[in-house]
C-alpha cells in the first residue's frame, strides 16, 4: 500500500517506453495509479506496448531524445515529477555496425534530457538505465559499483559515457538522478530475437535448433524483468530520502550462467530435447566473463530479486507461446480476408 500511495497520481514520464523493460514498468505504474507520459519515435505493431494496448493509458508524445528542445517543453508542460530514463540503442550488434547512432541516441539523447532536468524546477527524481557494459573487461568479478568504467567497444563506450554524464549532472548540478546497472534481463515482449533467449525460445517453438553465435562459454546475468521493473521502482522510491543522487546500482540475481546453460535450461523446459543448440562461435568485441554483485542494492535499497531465473524463464516461455499463437490467429484472419499471397498492406 505505501507504494501505490507513493505512485498514485505521480507524473511519471518514460523514455525507451516500447523496449522490454518499458512496457513493464508502464503496467506497474498504471496499477497504481500513476500519470504516465512517454516519448514514442517507433511503434512496432508486435511490440508488448501495442499488442496489450498500454499507450491508450499513457499520455503518448512523438518524437526523440535528439530532440532537446521537444524534451524541456514536455517536463515542463507535464510537470514531470519523475523520470525513468530507459531509451537507448541496446543491440551490440547494431552498435558495431553503426557507432555514430548508437553514440548520438545513447549519449547526446542523456545529455539532452539530463540538461532539460537541470532546467526544469519538478523533478524529483531521475532513475538512469546504464549496463553492466559500462564496467568494460575488469580484472576482478563480480563488479561492483566502485570499479572504474572502461568500456572498450562501442555499445560498452557508449553505456560508460551515460553514466558519467548521469554522476557529472549529480555531482555539479545537483540533478537527482541515480543509475542502475544491471545484466542481461529477459522476459516477455522482447522482440529482439537474435539475444539468446528470445531467439532459443523463438527456434524451439518453430521446431528448429538454436543458435548460439559465442562458444557457448561466455558467463552472464541474466535477470527477470519483472525483477528489474521492482529495482528501478525501489530506487526511485528512496532516492531523496536516502540521497542517491550520483549513485549506481547493480541489480543482479548474484547467479551468473554460461550462455550453454541458458540455452539447455529453456531446452529442458520446453520438453524438446532433440533440438540441441548449433555453436557457431562467430561472436565478435565480446567479453569471456561480465557478472554483477548486488550487495549494494540488497544492503541500501533493501532490494532483493523476487522472481530469479527459474521462475521467471518459465513466465517467459509462457508468454512467448502465447504470442505466436496469437500471432498465428491474426495471419490466418488476415489470409480470410486479402487472401495468400495478398499485397493488399
Amino acid at each position: 500500500m505505501e507504494r501505490q500511495k507513493y505512485w498514485k497520481n505521480r507524473k511519471v514520464f518514460i523514455t525507451g517506453a516500447t523496449g522490454l523493460l518499458g512496457p513493464w514498468i508502464i503496467k506497474k505504474l498504471c496499477s497504481y495509479g500513476a500519470r504516465v507520459v512517454v516519448l514514442l519515435r517507433d511503434l512496432d505493431p508486435w511490440s508488448l506496448c501495442a499488442q496489450e494496448n498500454l499507450l491508450e493509458y499513457v499520455t503518448v508524445i512523438q518524437g526523440d531524445l535528439l530532440d532537446y528542445h521537444l524534451l524541456l517543453r514536455i517536463l515542463n508542460e507535464q510537470e514531470i515529477e519523475t523520470i525513468f530514463h530507459l531509451g537507448a540503442q541496446a543491440i551490440v550488434g547494431h552498435a558495431n555496425r553503426s557507432p555514430i547512432s548508437t553514440f548520438k541516441s545513447n549519449i547526446e539523447g542523456t545529455w539532452n534530457l539530463l540538461e532539460a532536468c537541470r532546467l526544469s524546477p519538478w523533478i524529483k527524481e531521475v532513475v538512469l538505465a546504464s549496463s553492466d557494459k559500462a564496467y568494460g573487461e575488469q580484472k576482478t568479478l563480480p563488479y561492483t559499483e566502485d570499479m572504474s568504467l572502461q568500456g572498450i567497444h562501442p555499445y560498452d563506450v557508449s553505456k560508460s559515457c551515460t553514466d558519467l554524464i548521469a554522476q557529472s549532472y549529480a555531482k555539479t548540478y545537483k540533478v537527482p538522478v541515480a543509475i542502475t546497472r544491471c545484466g542481461n534481463f529477459f522476459g516477455g515482449g522482447d522482440l529482439h530475437f537474435n539475444r539468446i533467449i528470445p531467439g532459443t525460445i523463438y527456434s524451439l517453438l518453430h521446431h528448429e535448433r538454436p543458435v548460439i553465435r559465442s562458444d557457448g562459454t561466455l558467463i552472464r546475468d541474466y535477470i527477470y524483468v519483472k525483477d528489474v521493473v521492482d529495482g528501478y521502482l525501489t530506487l526511485a522510491e528512496q532516492l531523496q530520502e536516502k540521497e542517491l543522487a550520483g549513485q549506481a546500482f547493480n541489480l543482479s540475481t548474484d547467479k551468473p550462467l554460461r550462455v550453454i546453460d541458458v540455452v539447455r535450461a529453456i531446452i529442458d523446459r520446453m520438453g524438446i530435447s532433440d533440438l540441441q543448440p548449433i555453436i557457431t562461435n562467430r561472436a565478435s568485441n565480446e567479453i569471456p566473463a561480465q557478472h554483477l554483485s548486488s550487495k549494494k542494492a540488497r544492503d541500501v535499497l533493501q532490494w532483493s530479486p523476487q522472481w530469479g531465473f527459474d521462475k521467471g524463464i518459465q513466465e517467459t516461455i509462457i508468454w512467448y507461446t502465447d504470442h505466436f499463437m496469437q500471432a498465428e490467429k491474426k495471419l490466418k484472419k488476415y489470409i480470410e480476408r486479402f487472401g495468400e499471397g495478398s499485397h493488399a498492406l
